[in-house]
């Protein structure tokens, strides 16, 4: 499938753009002249394939940040639409307005019906002005709340496609109450009877990841990143210094490999080669197969058992010391108080 054209070029990807436009002037002048080239093109292909393997089986979590920001990266409405046998999406909150950083909706998944809700940025000027550039506002995340107990009144599972730089920072949103939305959710998801898998598929923003980043199972993709601040936020305020965002990115963890050995998430769900954005039909169905799975795990387990298994997974998370100790080694939270 032919993705969105336009975008910039990663800086790691670089090498590859002179390599693409010796591809296209010999598949040009083939086509204009009438030449047999195609040995030389199958050539340059395979080379490009290479470098493309070399290059994805290294990356820094710069670069891997830099990948989850890439602007043909695929969002939500990409994986739906590839994902899912129909959808009709839903909007508004019922209390304010729609929210186009957040779309959600009803589709069929296979012979699953689900509820989908995920962040959405835009591929043009028009449409990252509708889509506060994937900043979803309180609405957003109360309009999820509200399709979330919608799914839970008709026990259909959820899956929250996370893709998202973070909330909305701005004043009007804070007047509506932002952090009072994401908390509330944080609090209802847990209570859910119903399955919830959560896909970070792009960046796993701080609040605004986990405003619908609360599940059963949560999963991201190989090449996303999940971080309680942006890299460039975080070396402004450690080092006054934005520009040393490649440093934070090291010192932070925000690699699916790290969320994965810190517990933070379950599983990775891989990329084709040269990252999601080169393969939108392989990415999705790579999605798509993980998250069969994980319903196919959770399907039929009573609602306590969800509710228990839930709490006990975030239970467990992050590492305290308790009194007395004395400096001693942290230990795992992994009980109930």
């Amino acid at each position: 499938m032919a993705n969105p054209s336009g975008g910039s070029l990663s800086d790691f990807e670089r090498p590859l753009e002179e390599l693409r436009k010796q591809i296209e002037k010999v598949e040009r002048l083939t086509r204009e002249q009438g030449l047999e080239r195609t040995k030389e093109i199958t050539e340059l292909r395979a080379q490009e394939d290479r470098i493309i393997r070399e290059l994805y089986e290294n990356l820094s979590p710069w670069d891997k940040t830099q990948t989850a920001r890439h602007p043909r990266r695929p969002y939500a409405l990409d994986f739906i639409r590839l994902m899912l046998e129909e959808f009709t999406e839903l909007h508004g909150d019922r209390l304010f307005a729609d929210d186009g950083a957040i779309v959600s909706g009803v589709g069929r998944l296979g012979d699953q019906w689900i509820t989908v809700i995920g962040h959405q940025k835009g591929r043009d000027a028009q449409e990252r002005h509708k889509r506060n550039f994937g900043y979803a506002k309180p609405e957003g995340y109360r309009k999820a709340l509200r399709l979330m107990r919608l799914s839970e009144k008709f026990n259909r599972p959820i899956l929250c496609l996370i893709d998202t730089p973070g909330a909305d920072p701005s004043v009007p949103s804070e007047e509506r109450g932002i952090s009072e939305a994401i908390a509330r959710n944080l609090r209802e998801m847990f209570l859910l009877k119903v399955p919830v898998i959560c896909v970070i598929t792009g960046e796993g923003g701080s609040g605004g990841a986990l405003g619908i980043g609360v599940g059963d199972r949560v999963m991201m993709l190989e090449h996303a990143i999940y971080s309680v601040i942006a890299p460039e936020g975080c070396a402004a305020i450690i080092w006054k210094d934005p520009k040393r965002g490649a440093e934070a990115a090291e010192a932070l963890r925000i690699t699916a490999q790290d969320a994965l050995d810190l517990g933070v998430i379950d599983e990775i769900i891989p990329e084709p080669p040269g990252a999601a954005h080169r393969d939108y039909d392989a990415a999705a169905r790579l999605v798509r197969e993980a998250v069969e799975s994980s319903l196919a795990q959770l399907r039929g387990l009573p609602a306590d058992e969800l509710l228990e298994g839930r709490y006990r997974r975030f239970r467990k998370l992050g590492r305290f010391l308790e009194p007395g100790s004395n400096g001693a080694a942290p230990h795992q939270a992994s009980h109930r108080p």
